[in-house]
C-alpha cells in the first residue's frame, strides 16, 4: 500500500452508531449453490427486518456485477476478487453499525474465512443454503445450468468448477425441505437468540 496514504479515524465510532440503531451489526453471508434460493430467502428477510424497524442492506451478487465488479469475469482469480471487494464494502456497512446480506455463491471456503477475518468476532455469520444440485437444475430461474451444460458458459459453479460447501456455517438452510418463509424466520430467531436484533 502507497506509504502516503494514511487511515483517517471517524469522531463516532461503530458502538455508537449500533447503539443508534439499537441493534448489533454483522455480516449474514449467503453462500450456495446458483439456484438455491441465496437472494430470495435474503430478500423475505430483509423485508422481515424492515418490518421489525431493523436497519439492513442487502448485497446481491448479480446487482454488484452491474457496477463495482463490472469490470470481473468469472475465471478464478477474478471470483476471488469479486469476494474480495464485497467483503471491503460490507465491512464498511458493519462499522455503519447496519446488518448487511451478502447473496453470492461465493464457491471458495479461503475467500469466505477471508471475509470472516476482515471484522470482529461474531460479526460474520455464514449462511449455508444448501440445496441438492439436481434441485439447482431442476428449478434454473436463470437458465444458466442449462447453458453451461451446453458448454455456453465455461467455469460455471457445480458444472464445471468447484464449489466448496461450508464446514461449520452458524446457519444451514435446507432449502429442498422448507419454504422461503421458514428459512427467513430461522434467521431471524438466531439474530434475536444471539442479540443482534430484539
Amino acid at each position: 500500500m502507497d506509504k502516503n496514504i494514511v487511515w483517517h479515524d471517524s469522531h463516532l465510532s461503530k458502538a455508537q452508531r449500533s447503539q443508534l440503531k439499537n441493534q448489533k451489526p454483522c455480516i449474514l453471508w449467503f453462500t450456495g449453490l446458483s439456484g438455491s434460493g441465496k437472494s430470495t430467502i435474503a430478500n423475505a428477510l430483509e423485508a422481515k427486518l424492515y418490518d421489525s424497524r431493523v436497519h439492513s442492506y442487502l448485497l446481491d451478487g448479480d446487482n454488484v456485477r452491474h457496477g463495482l465488479n463490472k469490470d470481473l469475469g468469472f475465471d478464478e482469480a477474478s471470483r476471488v476478487e469479486n469476494i474480495r471487494r464485497i467483503g471491503e464494502v460490507a465491512k464498511l456497512f458493519v462499522d455503519s453499525g447496519v446488518i448487511v446480506l451478502t447473496a453470492f455463491i461465493s464457491p471458495f471456503i479461503s475467500d469466505r474465512e477471508i471475509v470472516r477475518h476482515l471484522i470482529e468476532e461474531g460479526e460474520f455469520i455464514e449462511v449455508f443454503v444448501d440445496t441438492p444440485i439436481a434441485v439447482c437444475q431442476a428449478r434454473d430461474p436463470k437458465g444458466l445450468y442449462q447453458k453451461a451444460l451446453s458448454g455456453e458458459i465455461k467455469n460455471f459453479t457445480g458444472i464445471d468448477s468447484p464449489y466448496e460447501a461450508p464446514q461449520k456455517p452458524e446457519i444451514h438452510l435446507k432449502t429442498d425441505t422448507i419454504t422461503v418463509d421458514e428459512g427467513a424466520n430461522q434467521i431471524v430467531e438466531y439474530l434475536q437468540s444471539k442479540g443482534y436484533i430484539c
